[in-house]
């Protein structure tokens, strides 16, 4: 599986993902929101930790920079 994510990507989506799990444990998110939230922050930390999107693969995107191979950047 060939990366399809920058670093700076997964980062941010680690960050996103933290803040949404912190929100979700505080309480301050609840209910079907909570859910629906939850289950984005747990897709959010998988694609970072494969540095590989799957949606971005559909549409023919990628974050990593041209210079880089795509399949070496960690």
């Amino acid at each position: 599986m060939v990366k399809n994510m920058s670093t700076i990507d997964r980062g941010l989506r680690i960050i996103l993902a933290v803040i949404l799990g912190y929100l979700i444990m505080n309480g301050t998110l609840t209910g079907a929101w909570a859910w629906v939230l939850g289950i984005i922050a747990v897709i959010f930390l998988l694609t970072s930790i494969l540095g590989f999107c799957l949606i971005y693969k559909v549409v023919g995107m990628s974050t990593v920079k041209e210079g880089a191979e795509a399949g070496t950047e960690s």
